[in-house]
């Protein structure tokens, strides 16, 4: 497959439907969304899937104690996540629910096809109960002491000390989430994927490496241990899909949410007129790509390969997982006021800073990632307002003043520009496998190179001394021409600073033209590109944000 020819399907996570988005959401949906806008800039036909994330046990006690129905909240919830993500740059081809028909409908038809191979388990289980709210409790409303790790206060499902899943029923001292009550055990019948049917299926898929090592190393040692079964089924009332033939019993939220990015895929196609089967059925057609969090690998790795497999649909060429993200070196906390929602960032900085910061960050491994405060404000002020923008502010100037804004009639640098021209091949390599950090690294060198050139040129010298007017302006259409390369680079980043800098210079920055330098060309006036952070900004998000 040629790169001009490459046909890209892109996901990020379902964010669930139950709260505000915070920038630990940001983090993966920026880090998708400059990956994708990155495939554009290339020439790549490359789709970003998403939806939310609508059903389960949770959505449906909030709505209730809102007094508004589940649909009425997914709806209020999706406008409130859509909002977020649109602020910070974040372009999705097609957003849509997991409370959808074409999700019902591919919910259904992947169970049946799983059902029909044999693959389902039907057992009684002894579940928690709580008396007092009258229903059976869903994992994440158990709370207790993981059975592996010993670490307080972990769901019922799996631990965020260390990864392990377990039944509620393992937890060391459980209580209700809800009522704060000790549960009662109830027998109920439920329904099981039998996901040690797959185990040769996923041994081979751990390993072909569409995987970082870590996760598949994390993967292995599950497969190694033995596969359990995975419980599939809730109990009424549940908010979400019955299961076909099984009155009562409702899809598990974990089972239709990766069905969603098949359903907004559906929903798109169905809207473009694109061929869906190219993207879900006929694998050598489209590559496909999940982005997630290293919290839900187990789904994403073991489950949603089998569930794929068994209903007949392509597996993903790759799933990319990011760490958590830590704010000043911790977890996120509310009394510390660095639990930031996404809408309180925005009513604050500028999201492109974040993008940027985000961007410098992160590399192609799970390692987490440190939203430093301090650093964050030193960076982008230094790297993005005191290195690139000023290369062009700097040279713009002077072209105003003296040559009403028109650059040289040759390029007097050709070598320097085509040393930061050729850089591209490695800074798109870094792209192409997420390694954005050492992405960022690069361009800033060259930034560092270009305001170098000018220094030992020094324009504003030359522009003192008589009868040397044409060496000011060649100075400062080279200057130009450098800016014009790394602005280019930086537009998966940086798309508004990016489209601001095309203004000033009349032409849309490519990729593919940047072997044509800009000679007896006509610049707009300069305008700031971009104004430096302000701590106080920082400060007053910070505050805003305590509880």
């Amino acid at each position: 497959m040629t790169e001009a020819s490459r046909k890209i399907l892109v996901t990020s996570a379902l964010p669930y439907a139950n709260g505000p988005l915070h920038l630990g959401h940001m983090l993966e949906q920026v880090q998708t969304d400059i990956w994708v806008r990155f495939q554009r800039s290339r020439g790549n036909h490359c789709l970003y899937i998403c939806a939310d994330d609508a059903h389960g046990t949770a959505i449906m006690l909030s709505a209730e104690k809102a007094g508004i129905t589940p649909e009425e909240q997914i709806e209020q919830v999706k406008a409130a996540h859509l909002k977020d993500s649109t602020g910070f740059l974040v372009h999705f081809d097609n957003y849509h629910s997991t409370h959808s028909e074409e999700n019902r409908r591919w919910s259904e038809t992947i169970y049946k096809r799983i059902e029909q191979q044999g693959h389902i388990a039907v057992r009684e289980i002894t579940q928690s109960y709580d008396q007092e709210k009258g229903l059976f409790l869903a994992d994440r409303f158990i709370k207790g002491t993981c059975p592996k790790c010993k670490t307080p206060d972990q769901y019922g499902d799996n631990c965020e000390a260390c990864g392990a899943t377990y039944s509620p029923v393992d937890l060391i001292d459980p209580i209700s989430a809800l009522s704060g009550t000790t549960p009662v055990d109830r027998e109920s019948d439920h329904l099981f994927f039998r996901l040690g049917d797959f185990e040769e299926l996923l041994r081979g898929w751990t390993r072909s490496g569409s995987l970082q090592p870590a996760v598949a190393n994390k993967l292995n040692e599950w497969i190694e241990a033995g596969l359990q079964d995975w419980d599939i089924s809730r109990d009424a009332p549940y908010f979400g899909f019955e299961i076909p033939g099984h009155p009562g019993k409702y899809f598990y939220v974990w089972l239709d949410a990766p069905i969603g990015y098949i359903a907004s895929t559906e929903d798109y196609c169905a809207r473009s007129g694109e061929d869906f089967d190219s993207y879900w059925i006929r694998e050598d057609e489209t590559e496909l790509y999940h982005f997630i969090g290293k919290d839900i690998v187990n789904f994403h790795g073991l489950f949603w390969p089998a569930m794929l497999h068994t209903a007949g649909l392509r597996m993903p060429n790759a799933v990319y997982a990011h760490g958590f993200l830590t704010v000043d070196g911790t977890k996120m906390s509310k009394s510390r006021g660095t639990f930031i929602m996404a809408s309180t960032y925005l009513e604050h900085l500028d999201p492109e800073y974040l993008r940027y910061y985000f961007a410098a960050k992160l590399s192609s491994g799970v390692d987490d990632i440190d939203l430093n405060l301090n650093d964050f404000v030193q960076r982008v002020n230094s790297d993005l307002v005191g290195k690139v923008v000023n290369i062009a502010s700097r040279c713009a100037g002077f072209l105003r003043k003296k040559f009403d804004n028109r650059m040289a009639s040759e390029c007097s640098e050709q070598a320097l520009l085509d040393e930061f021209i050729s850089a591209g091949d490695d800074i798109a390599a870094l792209y192409e496998t997420r390694d954005f950090g050492r992405a960022m690294r690069e361009i800033i060198a060259l930034a560092d190179r270009a305001n170098q050139y000018i220094d030992d040129k020094k324009p504003w010298v030359l522009a003192k001394e008589e009868g040397r007017e044409q060496e000011v302006q060649d100075v400062c259409s080279t200057g130009i021409n450098l800016f014009r390369v790394l602005i280019t680079y930086l537009k998966p980043v940086l798309p508004e600073m990016a489209a601001r800098a095309e203004q000033f210079l009349q032409i849309d920055v490519d990729w593919h033209s940047l072997k044509s330098p800009l000679i007896d060309h006509q610049l707009e006036v300069f305008k700031p590109l971009l104004q430096r952070v302000d701590p106080e900004h920082v400060d007053a998000m910070v505050s805003a944000s305590k509880a």
